[in-house]
């Protein structure tokens, strides 16, 4: 087994651990205390309206990780979506190939009509129709990706529901992008390594024949830190990250505030990420 394997399985230890001992900016994972009491509020309640006749669907329980992105900041401050790309492609050794067809995309650019196919874009307000929207993958509650995949090299972490990927795993079959209706992945098509250029330590390269997508920065959420986009925004307000099912949160603050639409939500993936248009 290689340094770089190591390192990866290491760094992949770590996320699953989520944050333990480290000042973590997010909750990653849920705690059996705050669980215990939690179900025992549902319940309670769920005992009182039972009594009334009334139905009530229990709350959702432990972490699961979102991002709300703020269009209006980025139409503002075009440079944001830029600085953040910047930031995922420099966290992720992402390659840069002059051959679209090879192009690796985790946060990429596309406009209205392509990331909102199903909402009209008819006599669209200028602001939104001019934007470069930012698309990366969606980390779905209910992800068709993990079904697709016959290795489990794609997977969602149980304790804050991301969509994770063992790039040593994969197997190049392709069947997640086939899977995935949001076109979040990109595969190998040739060697990346030659073609990332400033080289990341902390973060493993890929190789030909391998899928890679978004991970929202799962190996710097271990570590206590934001994802590299986030922090790239920071003090903004364009991009937002926490825990979607925390009331006390800041992204359920602006969630709870703002008109926010998703990507396809009529497919029943159920996106954890959200765009306020």
């Amino acid at each position: 087994m290689d340094k770089q394997r190591r390192k990866f399985l290491k760094i992949a230890g770590a996320t699953a651990l989520a944050g333990i001992g480290a000042p973590a900016l997010v909750r990653l994972t849920s705690s059996t205390a705050l669980a215990s009491e939690h179900g025992a509020a549902v319940e309670g309640h769920a005992a009182e309206a039972a009594a009334h006749g009334a139905h009530v669907e229990a709350a959702p329980q432990g972490v699961r990780l979102g991002m709300v992105i703020d269009m209006r900041k980025i139409t503002e401050q075009p440079e944001l979506l830029d600085n953040a790309i910047a930031a995922c492609n420099n966290a992720h050794n992402i390659p840069q190939f002059d051959n679209r067809k090879s192009e690796i995309k985790w946060i990429w650019k596309a406009p209205f009509e392509n990331v909102f196919p199903t909402e009209s874009s008819y006599h669209l307000a200028k602001n939104v129709e001019k934007a470069d929207f930012a698309v990366l993958c969606n980390h779905c509650d209910d992800p068709p990706c993990v079904r697709a995949c016959p290795t489990q090299a794609t997977f969602k972490v149980k304790e804050n529901g991301i969509v994770a990927m063992d790039f040593h795993r994969c197997i190049g079959c392709r069947f997640c992008m086939a899977a995935c209706p949001y076109g979040a992945r990109s595969f190998n098509w040739e060697d990346p390594r030659p073609y990332i250029k400033k080289y990341n330590k902390d973060f493993p390269s890929r190789m030909r024949g391998v899928v890679e997508k978004c991970n929202f920065c799962g190996e710097r959420l271990a570590l206590g830190q934001e994802p590299a986009c986030v922090e790239a925004c920071k003090g903004t307000g364009a991009m937002v990250f926490g825990d979607l099912n925390d009331a006390k949160s800041e992204i359920r603050q602006v969630l709870d505030k703002e008109f926010t639409i998703q990507r396809n939500p009529s497919l029943g993936t159920k996106p954890s990420v959200f765009y306020i248009v």
